[in-house]
């Protein structure tokens, strides 16, 4: 069983996603709210049954209903408004975190933990202290979502089809991440050998700021974040192994340690097997080393 904590939009759409790709028979919605991951769960199941698919979404306000779990996700929390930054929800989702993952340690203590919460990192960091859980069980999405973005502006400079770019986003998810260009391809190709720096530089400076704009158009991202939960989710229930840029406690790796940020791992059903360590030059370093400041900072105020 899949267990998604927070049954608002992208609780909803985490779930529409995970069922859609069927990754697992049942996925349970649980919310705080009476009435909310119920009703979400019904309608999912209403769209599923006309797709022939079976999975059965259950929606719950009683943390008990999700002992067996394999997987917890952890979305609850305050959303981020217009002109909030990432920090802002800190005071406000550090407790509703902690309340959470104890559930977790209580009720489903072999369960992976996928922190979504804002500000992703140092969340990332409390659920991975407060659980006690070894560092390849907690991983949190942000940049995976980051990523979804940097591809679409690579993508919109290029003019070449989506499925031809790779591409990683690591360091913090917010102001300080490092969208890494160098590192970007087009099927294979370095992506500083067809566009110019000034378009790289551009395309680095939007990913980092979209965010924010989408939020002002729409009030919330949504559709993105579920899907990048569910690519997290998939790569640990069919053990892909892939290559995926996660939030996650480091112990030496890029110099840094006892901090969670984003990082590019090997996913499978171990969670997190392996962190990779690329060799960033001088600016590269500068912003990887901002993003962990900026979270160490943010931590440091916190009880946990």
């Amino acid at each position: 069983m899949i267990t998604i904590i927070g049954a608002g939009k992208v609780g909803g759409d985490a779930a529409l996603f995970s069922a859609l790709r069927r990754l697992d028979d049942e996925i349970l919605l649980l919310d705080i709210a009476e009435g909310l991951p119920q009703g979400e769960a019904m309608d999912l199941n209403h769209m599923l049954s006309e797709q022939g698919i079976d999975v059965n979404v259950k929606g719950s306000n009683n943390y008990e209903d999700m002992k067996g779990s394999k997987i917890v996700v952890v979305v609850a929390g305050a959303g981020r408004k217009p002109g909030m930054t990432r920090m802002d929800l800190l005071k406000i989702n550090a407790g509703v975190v902690k309340d959470v993952v104890g559930n977790i340690k209580k009720f489903a203590d072999d369960a992976m933990i996928i922190p979504v919460t804002n500000p992703l990192d140092p969340m990332a960091q409390i659920a991975y202290k407060t659980s006690g859980f070894d560092r390849s069980r907690v991983f949190g999405m942000g940049g995976m979502l980051d990523l979804s973005r940097f591809k679409q502006f690579i993508h919109e400079a290029t003019g070449y089809s989506r499925e031809s770019t790779k591409a990683l986003v690591i360091g913090e998810h917010g102001e300080n991440m490092l969208p890494l260009t160098r590192f970007a391809t087009v099927s294979g190709i370095p992506l500083p050998t067809l566009l110019p720096k000034e378009k790289l530089d551009e395309i680095f400076t939007a990913t980092k700021g979209v965010a924010a704009e989408v939020i002002k158009l729409k009030g919330a991202t949504v559709h993105a974040p579920g899907n990048a939960i569910s690519a997290m989710i998939e790569s640990v229930v069919q053990d892909k192994k892939q290559v995926i840029p996660v939030s996650t406690n480091l112990d030496g790796e890029y110099g840094q340690k006892d901090v969670s940020i984003g990082v590019p791992a090997v996913v499978g059903k171990k969670g997190v097997e392996k962190i990779l360590e690329l060799e960033l030059n001088d600016e590269e370093k500068e912003w990887f080393n901002k993003g962990v400041d900026s979270v160490k900072n943010a931590l440091s105020g916190v009880e946990f």
